[in-house]
């Protein structure tokens, strides 16, 4: 393509895209209308929903190709602006929209690790990776590993790699598509999950990387729109100020503290009723407790023994002068609902002395690792646990951030190294606007429940509380625990992944602005899921089907094995997720940790060390990937193992043990094995150092 053709393309784009920002906000004023005329907001939601989707359909089948390398690389003619904006999009997950001023809001100073971890990220991928590999071209990140080692091994341990990072941080995208779906259509979460990942096919399953690339651009500029207005909104109600990241350090901040203050402080009437629940929670955790020694000590006889109390307390109700039909409804759902077998009665009062954990007082939002204990030394070991985990979760991040392929994938996109390094600044400065924003939201979203919702009445509950109870009642629950009928702090359970999303209605914002915000978290997970599919798709017909069973399959053919295998893995990838196997903060970090461990050292070594070879990358990639996969298995608590903790490290930082061991494992093998040929080593000069003819690289396209 010529300077003068990419020049006009460039101008194309911007005037699209222009007409495209200008025609959404008047589709939003156009639903806005609507909904001053009256119109259900259930149909607003389904209207929010569809439209958005119809939208990057339309884009997704204007983009349909069956060139390879529009499909795999977008014909690498990406100008630098737009590939930042698509890759923000690419970057700014669920996790990112919905999951992380949620994880602010539930565990404020020490959830900025996540913000640090994933901004610094980009520094590493602007300094070590992505212009190297862009000048490398080719389509995927095992293409530089089988190109750079030699042999089909590294490559098919980079597809093992990529699949197992991109599998479980797509799950997570599909839960956020689900809770959306769900919430604004009122589809079970199950059903939910299976048509939101229409939404998703329909983009990258027609035009491949071409079409997920324009899609993201669009979405990037919904989600965007869409975080802003509602975190603005709250900040000019709270404060007057409609600049948010100012005032929620300056008014907002301040008044959390303040309340905070209050609910510790038994003395004040607020924290006297704070109090009461506690110690509620503190006698049902000690109840279930010993009700669980009990049945360690005599098992089906003491299981027996409990459920006859039971039995004789309904008898004793009946037989009163003056029976209560209340409490003896009670007591005879509380014998209908007892355990049925020993299994049964050690889950549940397992699962009743986690409530515990609800007796400690308010975390303050502004401490740094605010940790309990008994004793002062034991409040000191668990701060120093929670500093180590902090950095090494900042530490897993920022690696990870570096090496995962749906994101490096898309350096590969851009018509030159010099487009690629200037890609990476948009890139950071376009996931910078929500990530500052984040934290600010997640402190006014925090003053709106501290003094709007704590103190009011259990009989007049906002619609927000009872709409997302029905959604999941792990992401919204309030019970009146000490039968006051005021909503106290303590009562209030609210999930990380509802705070986003929920912000509108709480705030008491137009339902429009509701919808707004669904579509933005639509567009966040819509994106990134794309990405996510086909890099998984691309490694399994690009690397495994074509460079090692096939090399002399057709064009079409290959194309083909990709959409084949795109839906067999979104289907997967959806039922995997209906089946909720965590969070979606955890199952994204974890997908950064296991990307750190399998690719970061492999990657790196290929580029600034020549001598690093085929044995090294086999050892180091298996070792890597495998320790740091092996420890999450052990201790995360889905899996049912419940294995120690190394060092106290959190199963979400196991990159932390897998960095290390995937250099060791390159180092060791490189040293105990022949250097690589000549012509790697000139393929590593190649990549390293600046070419005469200006950088520009099209090899592979």
């Amino acid at each position: 393509m010529s300077a003068v053709t990419q020049s006009q393309f460039n101008a194309n784009l911007k005037k699209y895209y222009s007409f495209y920002t200008g025609g959404f906000v008047a589709f939003v004023i156009v639903v806005g209308i609507l909904e001053q005329m009256g119109v259900p907001n259930k149909i607003l939601g389904y209207i929010f929903l569809f439209a958005t989707i119809a939208l990057y359909a339309g884009i997704g089948f204007m983009s349909k190709t069956a060139e390879v390398g529009e499909y795999y690389v977008a014909g690498r003619r990406v100008p630098a602006l737009f590939n930042g904006m698509a890759t923000g999009a690419d970057w700014m997950s669920a996790a990112s929209f919905i999951g992380m001023a949620g994880t602010l809001y539930l565990t404020g100073y020490d959830g900025l690790a996540f913000v640090l971890g994933w901004t610094g990220g980009y520094c590493l991928v602007a300094i070590l990776l992505a212009p190297y590999l862009r000048k490398f071209g080719q389509f995927t990140i095992p293409d530089f590993l089988g190109a750079r080692f030699g042999g089909h091994l590294p490559r098919f341990i980079g597809v093992i790699a990529a699949i197992t990072c991109s599998f479980t941080y797509v799950i997570a995208q599909i839960y956020g598509v689900g809770i959306i779906t769900s919430r604004f259509t009122g589809l079970e979460f199950q059903v939910g999950v299976f048509v939101g990942l229409a939404g998703i096919l329909v983009c990258s399953f027609l035009g491949g990387m071409k079409a997920v690339t324009w899609t993201q651009v669009a979405q990037y500029i919904i989600l965007i729109v869409a975080y802003m207005i509602p975190v603005v909104w709250l900040s000019v109600k709270h404060t007057g100020v409609p600049i948010p990241q100012i005032a929620a350090y300056t008014s907002a901040l301040p008044k959390v503290t303040a309340l905070e203050a209050e609910f510790n402080d038994k003395a004040t009437p607020k924290g006297a009723k704070e109090e009461s629940v506690r110690a509620i929670f503190r006698e049902r955790a000690a109840a279930a407790d010993t009700k669980l020694k009990g049945l360690e000590k005599d098992g089906p006889a003491f299981l027996a023994a409990e459920k006859q109390k039971l039995t004789d307390k309904v008898a004793a109700l009946k037989a009163e002068a003056t029976p209560d039909a209340k409490a003896i409804e009670a007591a005879e759902k509380a014998v209908k609902d007892f355990p049925a077998d020993a299994a049964a009665a050690k889950k549940a009062w397992e699962a009743e002395k986690k409530v515990g954990a609800r007796a400690a007082p308010t975390k303050r939002h502004a401490e740094a690792f605010g940790v309990g204990g008994k004793t002062p030394e034991e409040v000191e070991k668990n701060r120093g646990i929670a500093k180590k985990n902090f950095l090494a979760l900042i530490a897993c991040l920022m690696i990870g951030t570096a090496a995962l392929p749906h994101i490096l994938m898309r350096y590969y996109t851009t018509p030159s190294v010099h487009e690629a390094r200037v890609s990476v600044f948009w890139g950071l400065f376009f996931i910078f606007l929500l990530y500052f924003t984040a934290p600010a939201l997640a402190i006014l979203a925090k003053f709106e429940v501290y003094s709007n919702l704590v103190g009011s009445s259990f009989s007049a509950l906002p619609a927000w509380v009872s709409n997302w109870s029905t959604v999941d009642k792990t992401l919204m629950n309030i019970a009146d625990i000490n039968k006051d009928g005021i909503v106290q702090l303590a009562e209030i359970v609210i999930g990380g992944d509802l705070i986003v999303l929920a912000t509108p209605e709480i705030a008491g914002l137009p339902y429009v602005i509701s919808g707004l915000v669904a579509a933005g978290g639509l567009a966040a997970a819509l994106s990134t899921a794309d990405g996510l599919l086909l890099t998984i798709a691309n490694a399994m017909s690009h690397d495994l089907y074509y460079k090692m069973i096939d090399p002399n399959a057709s064009t079409v053919r290959r194309i083909a094995v990709s959409k084949g295998l795109l839906l067999v893995v979104a289907l997967t990838a959806a039922y995997v997720t209906s089946l909720k196997p965590g969070d979606i903060l955890f199952l994204v970090g974890a997908a950064f940790s296991l990307a750190a461990s399998g690719f970061f050292p492999a990657l790196v070594m290929g580029v600034f060390w020549k001598r690093a070879n085929y044995l090294g990358a086999v050892l180091g990639m298996s070792l890597g990937l495998g320790i740091c996969a092996y420890y999450m298995y052990m201790t995360y608590p889905f899996f049912g193992v419940n294995a120690p903790k190394w060092w106290d490290i959190n199963p979400i930082s196991a990159g932390t043990f897998g960095i290390p061991a995937g250099f060791l494992g390159i180092i060791i093998g490189s040293l105990i094995s022949p250097a690589p040929s000549k012509e790697i080593q000139e393929l590593v000069d190649h990549v390293r150092y600046p070419s005469l003819e200006g950088d520009i690289d099209t090899k592979g396209a």
